[in-house]
């Protein structure tokens, strides 16, 4: 017998539970469906939320042949194969389906680029990654791209419900409804695996058959935590420990470390990210962030997990709690900008003479050696005539930064 997802896979449009804002009344995808109309698309979103069931009933509410294909098991070649045939089927362009696009790599995806682009097939990626980071431009460009949304609860419910009435095996036995909320919970937005746990409860003898939290939790042991490595969830979860740790909060930075650890995340991608933190966000504000934090990505390449896991907490608390600039990431960008468009040449003096003929050419002369002068400093021009007054490095108002600017003046005073 199949499984229970695959029973319930809708056989319509109007059977789908959930994606209202692309299937509604006066949604995206029911206008253009409405019209007959049906264009290259990726349809992006986690897993188990019915992305390949809505390209397959997309193909058929427009009256196109629907060719799968899977990026794990196919390469170039299965797929020419499938933009040559010619089987004498195909009166009308076909839907070729191509489920996880981001597993094929440039030269897979560029071989749909002239099928798409002369109407030949209507193409449609399925992804559970972001397609602006795994998708090449160029088949982007040539795409609709719709983002489905994991089901609510409310979705859920309704979806394990229809089961429970329509499915032709879970009709015929005694079930009482008492509590979804475990289920639910444990599914997470994914209705194939709402419909995977429901079968499982539903699998014993027992009658009535009781659906609750304990029953759901009987079966299926833990939770397993939501997470793919290389899909948006990956990035969202960084994302909310940088802007955590920039922000200062460190109850906040800890959370989602530990989100991002429970659920297998590489713990030196981890470090790196605090690393690269510590430079653009905190930088001279306390420059021993860098230090620590360059430390603990070394630490935690050589001891791992679990022991990485109290290095990378220290050293995110002590990130979210250190005093925060991004002045010297400011002057690097800035610097930059303006290397793009200018090439002032080198001022003469500072360039180096190693040879009788550079010397006569004037390389050198005129330098004058700071050390040679009290507090190893003399003013001195630096920049090209160009270039002189402008600014890329501010000094930000944070106690190291203003230690360093008064300095600097006490410095240049000193020396009139």
């Amino acid at each position: 017998m199949k499984p229970l997802a695959e029973r319930m896979r809708p056989a319509t449009l109007d059977d789908v539970i959930g994606q209202t804002h692309l299937l509604g009344e006066q949604a995206p995808i029911t206008t253009i469906v409405k019209q007959g109309f049906l264009p290259s698309m990726i349809l992006h979103g986690s897993a188990g939320i019915g992305k390949t069931t809505l390209a397959m009933l997309l193909a058929y509410a427009v009256g196109r042949p629907f060719r799968p294909l899977s990026a794990i098991n196919s390469g170039v070649k299965e797929l020419r194969e499938v933009l040559g045939s010619d089987d004498g089927l195909f009166h009308q362009p076909p839907v070729v389906f191509v489920d996880e696009i981001h597993r094929f790599n440039k030269a897979q995806q560029d071989a749909l680029l002239h099928a798409v682009e002369t109407g030949e097939i209507i193409f449609i990626g399925a992804t559970t990654e972001n397609p602006s980071f795994s998708v090449n431009n160029a088949l982007l460009s040539r795409c609709q791209v719709y983002k489905l949304n994991p089901l609510s609860p409310d979705e859920i419910s309704t979806l394990i419900h229809r089961a429970i009435r329509k499915d032709a095996h879970l009709s015929k036995k005694n079930i009482q409804v008492c509590d979804l909320t475990a289920l639910i919970d444990l599914s997470q937005g994914d209705g194939r695996r709402a419909l995977n746990l429901l079968e499982l409860v539903c699998s014993g003898d027992t009658d009535p058959i009781v659906i609750d939290n304990a029953s759901v939790t009987a079966v299926a042991g833990q939770s397993l935590v939501r997470y793919d490595k290389s899909g948006d969830n990956h990035y969202d979860l960084i994302s909310a420990m940088i802007k955590s740790v920039r922000g200062s909060d460190a109850d906040a930075a800890i959370y989602w470390l530990a989100r991002m650890l429970s659920a297998g995340e590489d713990p030196a991608f981890i470090a790196r990210r605090l690393v690269i933190l510590a430079s653009e966000d905190i930088g001279l504000a306390n420059p021993n962030a860098l230090l620590l934090a360059d430390t603990a990505l070394r630490s935690v390449q050589s001891i791992g997990m679990p022991e990485a896991r109290i290095i990378l907490g220290q050293v995110a608390i002590y990130l979210a709690n250190s005093p925060k600039s991004n002045s010297s990431y400011n002057a690097i960008n800035r610097a930059l900008k303006l290397a793009e468009t200018d090439q002032s040449g080198v001022p003469l003096h500072l360039r180096n003479g190693v040879t009788k003929l550079m010397q006569n050419e004037g390389y050198g002369i005129g330098y004058i050696y700071p050390h040679d002068y009290p507090n190893h400093y003399h003013p001195q021009q630096y920049l090209p005539d160009a270039l002189q007054g402008v600014r890329f490095y501010e000094f930000a108002d944070n106690q190291k930064e203003q230690a360093s600017f008064a300095f600097i003046n006490w410095l240049k005073n000193s020396a009139q």
